[in-house]
């Protein structure tokens, strides 16, 4: 799926976000994926029994990524992807509100994610949709990223 996600950012004219090169032949792209679905909690959707979209949470952000911690118990969206041949069937939408669904299970009242704040920011309006707010901007390299929170509560 990320590497489908990589042809099809591509295909759109988005080089910027997660590069050109596919996710299963970046440096580390192989492993960090392995370290997501053994050291994490992984959600997978299925469409007839196949695959198609990946939810992977944690208790904070990467520590590679410049964001502040917060002062609170949190749950944190550390990856969010879903096949873009099923595209517009609200696949993103549903894992996201299975992470609401699993923070509230959690007694945990923020749910949080960051993504990439580039282009058009529509990746940015995605998560608005979904009920999350911009909280704070930050820079990876060049990379512009940006957090969003959402108050989940019992």
């Amino acid at each position: 799926m990320l590497d489908r996600a990589v042809l099809w950012m591509n295909n759109r004219g988005n080089t910027e976000q997660w590069g050109t090169t596919p996710y299963s032949q970046k440096p580390g792209g192989v492993a960090r994926v392995e370290r997501y679905m053994t050291e994490n909690a992984p959600y997978i959707a299925e469409l007839d029994g196949a695959p198609v979209g990946a939810l992977v949470m944690d208790s904070g952000p990467s520590p590679q990524m410049p964001i502040a911690p917060v002062e609170q118990p949190e749950r944190y969206v550390r990856l969010l992807v879903s096949d873009r041949r099923h595209a517009g069937l609200g696949i993103g939408a549903a894992l996201l509100a299975h992470a609401a669904d699993e923070t509230r299970r959690a007694g945990v009242e923020l749910l949080r994610v960051d993504c990439w704040a580039g282009g058009g920011g529509e990746l940015v309006e995605f998560y608005k949709r979904n009920g999350f707010t911009p909280t704070d901007r930050f820079l990876s390299g060049a990379w512009p990223g940006q957090v969003l929170a959402r108050r989940v509560e019992g």
